[in-house]
């Protein structure tokens, strides 16, 4: 049962089911809380608060009433990708104040949540700021996604430095953000349930903890090219809202081992239930896509000028349903403008190759600029009419309340014509995809598109960060794999950092809904064994064990889809080789697997193509030990 206590000094308390995580409230001045794990103190909360525009809501507050409940129920994602059930068990600690405004916290087995709601009398509010100051009781680690400014499409390489060496003066950093304790503990900042809000950045604020900050509302704009525009004007607020709502949810994931981490929901938890009627129409997987390898099919079998035509994208299509990929993408270049989603270029001729697609059994996802969506709202329509099954809308780079509503406004109008989303140039997720589930996926990641900048050394950290809060447009399946000191490479014949295995078991490690095969359909032909693995990867799932995870280091995860098991285990640049020890603990009594696997070859430390498929049986109880080379990887299916 969930704790509540009246200390003198107007203290209140509740714990999570199991009794471990407790966060303590303490009324004064001002709202703090404290939040430990096993009486270990972790965090301290600061000034927690909102300033509107004619009040402040959290200084000098006056308590009228508290109440403390239990849930235990179960959640069904429609995407689930981790798991297809999830136990949503929690105690729930409500504080409402004098003057229209309520802190609700909830404590879970995973974590820590709060968030502001409020029931003013007013129409509507403005929103100057919202207070939040974490304060670190040691000297922490850090790790951060830092940006110059608010521009930002939160695809920065990973920073990490120790909390006291974080000045006001250094850049901030974007949402999630991990916090080691250097103990056991491992916390995972993050937040969900963002609506008609800004998202939220932090910075350091020179005395060993973090503020909030935020991008304000832009009043004005002004032309900055065909896929963006400028921020002339800024309003003095950060949001102008509801008088009553329900504020974003601030969390915390507390893991007192890695694994926990990759294996937490707390962002499913704490977002809104789907609000589309039947999400039967929306179907989620892998996707064939040719920008990363510049519509460049050659070969025998290629007896036309490939490139962004309408053979090439018949080619596409033909390799993806030979291998059963559901989906093509066509990016840039399928229509005569970016500006223009309605005319199609006529060397592509879109409209026949729906038609043949449909053929085929292969759908049809068109790229778009967020400007060209704005200024067109009205192409959803059209594009269901055409029989498009999906949208991915780029160079939205801003976090701001206006842009957040955009992204709601595309869902929303997308899935009144059963369309797919897939948000690339954008922010992290944060709930919005649990609301409106034809989001499949986000870029909001380092990912392979980066070429050389895309490396092992900070992809490492996506299970344990990015990854953990929701689904991750990465574009993995490069078949040029290489060593990063022996890296050379561009399109039309990209290339990857990390072995052939490491590629191969990013579709079992990293989660999304709509998951690339960025690689040339050419290269795919030439490595069947691989590709034939690969496209049987499933990207939702009824199971996720983490079996081993190290943060930055290694992330092993073995995945359950019905009867059948998946296996991925990825490293980084840290060591020559490193052996580790699988157990197969988590299949089911009195039956035998056979597992094909696919591992790092002999010579992979150099020649990163270097793998080697092969064939054992296992059964529950066995034990199994694999090599990863540096920048190496494991994909294993048990069947």
């Amino acid at each position: 049962m969930a704790s509540l206590t009246s200390y003198a000094g107007n203290t209140l308390s509740v714990k999570s089911p199991d009794g471990k995580l407790k966060v303590q409230i303490s009324l004064d001045k001002d709202i703090s809380c404290n939040i430990s794990s096993d009486d270990h103190d972790l965090l301290t909360c600061n000034r927690l608060g909102l300033e509107l525009e004619n009040s402040y809501l959290g200084i000098n507050p006056r308590l009228t009433r508290s109440k403390v409940r239990s849930f235990n129920s179960q959640i069904t994602p429609v995407i689930p990708l981790k798991y297809s059930s999830i136990s949503n068990d929690y105690n729930e600690l409500i504080l409402s104040f004098k003057g229209g405004y309520s802190l609700e916290f909830r404590a879970y087995n995973e974590g820590i949540a709060y968030r502001f709601v409020t029931t003013l009398k007013d129409k509507s509010l403005f929103v100057i700021n919202e207070s939040f100051n974490l304060h670190f009781p040691l000297d922490y680690t850090l790790h951060l996604q830092q940006p110059g400014n608010f521009k930002t499409a939160y695809e920065e390489a990973y920073t990490h430095l120790k909390s006291s060496e974080w000045k006001e003066r250094d850049k901030m950093s974007t949402l999630p953000i991990l916090i080691d304790t250097s103990s056991a503990y491992k916390i995972l900042f993050a937040e969900a349930n963002v609506s008609d809000y800004p998202r939220m950045f932090v910075k350091g604020d020179g005395k060993n903890g973090v503020e909030s900050i935020f991008p304000k509302v832009p009043l004005e704009f002004g032309e900055d090219g065909d896929r963006s525009l400028k921020i002339l004007k800024e309003a003095e607020y950060i949001a102008h809202t509801s008088s009553t709502r329900e504020f974003p949810w601030r969390y915390f994931v507390i893991a007192d081992r890695d694994e926990k981490l990759i294996e937490n929901t707390m962002s499913c938890k704490l977002s809104p239930s789907s609000i589309i009627d039947d999400p039967s129409w929306i179907k989620p997987g892998q996707a064939s896509w040719e920008w990363w390898n510049e519509a460049s099919p050659y070969g025998a079998d290629v007896n036309f000028v490939s490139g962004y035509n309408l053979d090439t994208y018949k080619y596409y299509i033909d390799f993806a349903a030979k291998f059963g990929i559901p989906y093509i993408i066509m990016d840039e270049g399928w229509a005569l403008s970016t500006t223009d989603p309605y005319t199609p270029n006529p060397e592509v001729d879109v409209h026949e190759i729906i038609r043949y697609g449909k053929e085929k059994n292969v759908g049809v996802v068109l790229w778009l600029t967020w400007l060209t969506v704005e200024n067109n709202f009205d192409l959803f329509k059209t594009f269901q009419t055409w029989g498009v099954k999906g949208v991915k809308i780029d160079f939205m780079d801003r976090s701001d309340q206006w842009m957040v509503n955009f992204y709601e406004r595309v869902a929303q109008e997308a899935a009144k014509h059963k369309l797919f989303v897939d948000f690339h140039g954008s922010f992290t997720p944060a709930g919005l995809e649990y609301k409106y589930p034809n989001i499949l996926s986000y870029e909001g990641v380092r990912g392979m598109e980066q070429m050389q900048g895309c490396y092992p050394d900070n992809s490492l950290f996506f299970p344990f960060i990015r990854n953990a809060v929701g689904a991750m447009d990465y574009t993995p399946g490069a078949m040029f794999s290489m060593q990063p000191d022996r890296y050379s490479a561009q399109r039309p014949n990209s290339g990857s950092i990390g072995t052939r295995a490491y590629q191969m078991a990013l579709f079992v490690v990293f989660e999304s809904g709509l998951q690339m095969l960025a690689d040339n359909p050419t290269l795919y032909y030439r490595n069947e064994d691989c590709t034939k693995f690969i496209t049987q990867v499933p990207v939702t799932w009824d199971e996720t064990k983490a079996l081993m995870a190290e943060i930055g280091q290694v992330a092993v995860v073995a995945k359950r889809k019905n009867s059948q098991w998946f296996i991925g285990g990825i490293t980084n640049d840290s060591k020559p080789t490193r052996e580790l020890i699988l157990h197969f603990h988590f299949l089911d009594e009195d039956k035998t697997y056979t597992m094909t696997y696919f591992e790092d070859g002999i010579n992979a430390g150099l020649q990163a193509m270097d793998y080697r498929k092969k064939e054992i049986q296992v059964k529950k109880g066995d034990s199994f030990t694999v090599t990863l080379v540096r920048n190496g990887g494991f994909a294993a299916v048990l069947e």
